[in-house]
This record gives structure tokens, C-alpha cells and sequence, in this order.
């Protein structure tokens, strides 16, 4: 993840939930002392949120003490120690909402990206993500989506090519739409086509597609399709394809298959933060 990009978006969400000041604690602990904040897992899945834990509490105060117990992409356990942060209580308070809700995030979609890439269960099929993210935390989400094994699909609207439906009504054609990028975009920008009909696809092909998509298209469809498609183009699913089915496409012959549900209907993962205390030593709190 860009480190820059990612300390202003935690400065930003803690601006959201601190305002000018946490009334609650700085009213109990005027004193500010010392404390220990243990994360621990309640689920079991895949962790991810090294860089949301360092640098939020460093954001707070680069005086807070962090130990990392986990790296992103380990599977963890139900009641596995995940990190201890200490330092003053009122960093510890301030940031804790904070870091935790964008762990369990993250972590519920590393968590059900590896679900997805161990039911396809392919060597030669990848797994990738859309565009549907929850807007301004794209960045984290699918830097999560690679944690758990899977790949990314474009970043934006910036950074591919993309033709789809309503691109294709508004220029006429699949082949107008292709000619008017290759007229206007570099050499290094590769196009894609989203394709709904055995048609579309071999006009896609000969437009000179560099991707194709196989929209809403069933893994029986596919297989056929694709064999229309030549080799050096490469080929993706999308629509329609769950959990329930994704097993299916592995023969199908794809490239990638794209799955909006890995960033837009995961359960965030259930992890707790505690309090270690005099009477509840370390030992006790991890187990």
C-alpha cells in the first residue's frame, strides 16, 4: 500500500470520529497514564491490517509501543494474541474504534477472497475484484483482496480500459468504441470488452480486444465461447458467479474470474481489543 496515501486516510477517518477532542476519556483520564491494549482474534480467517495498526497509533502518538504477532495473509485462530499496543491511554482510546473497524474489514475480505480462491481450487484460473469498494477505501480493500491470495482487477477508471454495455450503446458498435481508443490512448494501454453474445464476441476479436469478458455467461457458454477467442487474448468471467458456483468455471478455460462480492457483501472478521490490567496479566488475556 502507498504509506503516504494510507496516513492520510487514518488522519482523515480519526478527524471523522475525534472532532476536537474525545470527551469521554480526556474527562476520566486527565492524568493520561500509561496502558496495554491486547487484539485478539474471535474468529478464524485471514488477517490483515500490519500497516493499519503501526501507523494508526503512530498517527496518535509515534511513542505508542507496537508488537505485531501476525503478518498480513496468516491464517489465524479463534482466540490468537494478533498484537499488543501500550503507551499512554488516551492514544490507546482515541484510536482503537478507529484501527479496529478497518482491521475487521480488511481481514473479512482477505478472509473471504482465500475462501473463494481455495473453492475454485485452480492453478491456471485467478480469482481478481472490481470496482465495487466502498468509496475511499478502495486502496485498503483491495490491498486486501491480494492478502488473500487473489489478484486486482483495475484500479479505477484511470489506470485500464474497459468497454461495457452502455459504452458500446452510446458509440454504436464494439468496433467504433475500439477505434476510437486506439486512435487516442498509448501503446501501453490495453482494452477490454465486456461481451454478452457469441457476436459480440467475434467482433470484440476482431476489433483487436486485448481482454475479453464473458458477461453473465454460464461455464457450458463459456466453453465455448472461448473457443473463438485466440490464445493471446485474455479472457475473464464475471456475473452471476458465487461461492455456490465458482467451482464450476475451473475447466472453463478463463484467464480470471472477477467477483464483486469479495469487496462488497464480506462479513467483517470478529476481533476484540482488551484491556491487559494488573490482575489479567498477558498470558491470560491471549487465551
Amino acid at each position: 500500500m502507498n504509506k503516504v496515501k494510507l496516513r492520510t486516510l487514518i488522519e482523515q477517518f480519526f478527524i471523522e470520529d475525534i472532532g476536537e477532542r474525545d470527551v469521554t476519556t480526556d474527562l476520566i483520564f486527565a492524568d493520561n497514564p500509561k496502558g496495554e491494549i491486547v487484539f485478539l482474534a474471535k474468529d478464524k480467517g485471514i488477517f490483515c491490517g500490519e500497516d493499519i495498526i503501526k501507523t494508526g497509533f503512530h498517527v496518535l502518538n509515534p511513542q505508542v509501543n507496537i508488537q505485531l504477532f501476525v503478518k498480513d495473509g496468516d491464517p489465524i485462530e479463534i482466540g490468537q494474541r494478533l498484537a499488543i499496543v501500550s503507551g499512554k491511554v488516551s492514544d490507546l482510546l482515541k484510536g482503537e474504534r478507529v484501527v479496529l473497524n478497518l482491521v475487521q474489514r480488511m481481514s473479512g475480505i482477505a478472509t473471504l477472497t482465500r475462501k473463494a480462491v481455495d473453492i475454485l481450487d485452480s492453478s491456471f484460473t485467478r480469482i481478481c475484484d472490481t470496482r465495487k469498494t466502498t468509496p475511499g477505501l478502495r486502496m485498503l480493500e483491495k490491498y486486501a483482496v491480494r492478502c488473500g491470495g487473489g489478484y486486482n482487477h483495475r484500479l479505477g477508471l484511470y489506470d485500464g480500459v474497459m468497454i461495457k454495455d452502455n459504452h458500446i450503446s452510446f458509440a454504436g458498435s464494439i468496433t467504433r468504441a475500439v477505434e476510437l481508443v486506439r486512435e487516442k490512448a498509448g501503446h501501453m494501454v490495453k482494452i477490454e470488452v465486456e461481451t454478452e453474445s457469441k457476436e459480440q464476441v467475434i467482433e470484440a476479436v476482431e476489433a483487436g480486444a486485448d481482454i475479453i469478458m464473458f458477461d453473465n455467461r454460464t461455464p457450458d457458454e463459456i466453453k465455448e465461447l472461448i473457443t473463438l477467442v485466440p490464445k493471446h487474448i485474455i479472457t475473464e468471467a464475471s456475473g452471476g458467479i458465487t461461492l455456490n458456483n465458482v467451482a464450476s468455471y475451473r475447466d472453463s478455460g478463463v484467464h480470471y474470474i472477477s467477483l464483486g462480492f469479495l469487496t462488497h457483501s464480506f462479513k467483517a472478521l470478529d476481533i476484540s481489543v482488551k484491556v491487559a490490567v494488573k490482575n489479567n496479566t498477558r498470558e491470560e488475556v491471549s487465551k
